[in-house]
């Protein structure tokens, strides 16, 4: 839950914040002073403060530097009962993304607090990247035998050794971050920075800052100059995951960069030129966004000089059981978990799930069997339970295996059996069912332990 920090010495005034701010959603926390304060910071760790300037042992503005020592990325709101142009701008210099006048401004705050939440949760977005090591994918990478995905990977090999921008296509989790990457390895630019956003996950104001940039003073908040994504990505690559979602006014710049490789920050009045390889990736049906007048027509044709479609993991069954050995070679020394086989019916389950996340589907589900996994051997009761229910009938009206709901209660109840020595009461506590409902389901299944 996003946190916020309430600093006043007014009780009244609090209890009323706190009121509206949690109604929103939010945690809320209250402060007297400022001792109280920046006690409270070592274990709330806030996101948005709202702090009074006047306050029984110090001056809000002037605890501002010390609020963002401790915690860079949280925001701070400043309270004034009588606004003054010189605290207002002491009050940005120091820090502050904002000030409001007690009273005067309470339909304002709820917005206000939106807005330095969102910059807030996008700074920690930010550093998580950052200080992320990013794994270099190229297309070895790129497991699977199956004809749709050999076709993808020699055309994405094609392409990465020219300078032409790349339009990838397909469902979520497919993989489309791998194919990027892997152009970006193979090309001549891999010596430089591999830059990814999702453009999906901002509002219109932040992607615009984030992949543009800002000069000082543009805006509230904007305190130094800001390099954005596309500087960091001169020379190298940039990905623009979900380009379906980028606003149609930011489109026109993306369409100059494509064109010129110019485009204007905010708050400035010069060009700024790079030289960046784009490659942009959707799940969206550009073609029907443009009948919309969602996205421009004119950056579609600009984009897809390359188009390369992935393809969805129903469309390559063949390969499922080679993808799944790669993630449990991979999670498997992680999880501490040694596994030396693996079910046919656990490959046979994984085969007729209709994978509708695709390749990070798989991922999640092979992780989750590890973690569950009680031996060396991965089998079906490891799977979800959705998974397991499956049944398949196969070419002669032979079942490859049919387990109907009630077989997999019958195991159950045995497992817990065994589990207790045979002691029912335990057994129907363990279940969370009566004792006589128990013993129906002994006799129904006839269910019986080795002695």
């Amino acid at each position: 839950m996003n946190k916020v920090l309430i600093i006043d010495d007014e009780p009244q005034l609090r209890k009323l914040l706190t009121r509206v701010i949690e109604l929103e959603g939010y945690e809320v926390f209250q402060a007297v002073d400022c001792a109280t304060a920046l006690r409270q910071l070592t274990f709330c760790s806030p996101d948005v403060i709202f702090c009074d300037v006047r306050l029984p042992d110090g001056n809000g503005i002037d605890l501002i530097p010390k609020l963002k020592a401790a915690y860079p990325l949280t925001e701070i709101i400043l309270l004034t009962a009588h606004a003054t142009i010189s605290d207002g701008v002491q009050a940005i210099k120091n820090g502050a993304f904002d000030y409001i006048i007690k009273g005067d401004d309470n339909s304002k705050i709820i917005p206000l607090l939106s807005r330095a939440m969102e910059k807030a949760q996008m700074g920690k977005r930010i550093k998580a990247q950052e200080t992320q090591v990013p794994q270099q994918y190229t297309f070895q990478f790129i497991v699977g035998n199956a004809k749709v995905i050999k076709d993808a990977v020699f055309l994405a090999q094609k392409v990465a050794v020219t300078p032409v921008p790349v339009l990838l296509t397909g469902e979520t989790g497919t993989g489309k971050e791998v194919f990027a990457q892997s152009i970006h390895q193979a090309s001549a630019r891999k010596e430089h920075s591999f830059v990814a956003i999702n453009c999906a996950s901002f509002s219109k104001e932040l992607l615009d800052s984030e992949m543009f940039g800002y000069k000082a003073g543009s805006f509230t908040g904007a305190l130094k100059d800001k390099k954005g994504l596309f500087e960091e990505a001169d020379q190298g690559t940039i990905f623009l995951d979900e380009i379906g979602e980028i606003a149609v006014e930011l489109q026109a710049k993306l369409l100059r960069i494509l064109e010129t490789g110019e485009y204007i920050k905010i708050g400035d009045t010069k060009l700024t030129k790079v030289n960046v390889r784009i490659i942009a990736a959707t799940n969206r049906d550009l073609v029907h966004e443009i009948a919309k007048g969602q996205f421009r027509e004119d950056l579609f044709y600009r984009l897809s000089v390359f188009q390369i479609h992935i393809p969805p993991l129903r469309d390559r069954v063949e390969d499922i059981a080679a993808i799944a050995n790669v993630f449990i070679h991979s999670f498997a020394p992680q999880l501490n978990k040694e596994i030396r086989n693996v079910d046919p019916l656990f490959l046979e389950a994984l085969k007729q799930h209709e994978w509708k996340g695709n390749v990070r589907e798989l991922r999640n589900v092979i992780e989750r069997s590890l973690i569950v996994c009680e031996g060396t051997e991965l089998s079906l009761v490891d799977l979800p339970v959705e998974m397991q229910s499956k049944k398949k009938q196969l070419e002669g009206g032979i079942h490859l295996f049919d387990f109907e709901l009630a077989d997999m209660e019958s195991r159950h109840i045995k497992k817990v059996l065994e589990y207790t020595k045979g002691n029912k009461t335990e057994t129907a506590r363990l279940l969370k069912i009566g004792l006589s409902t128990l013993y129906r389901k002994i006799d129904e299944y006839s269910i019986t332990l080795e002695s």
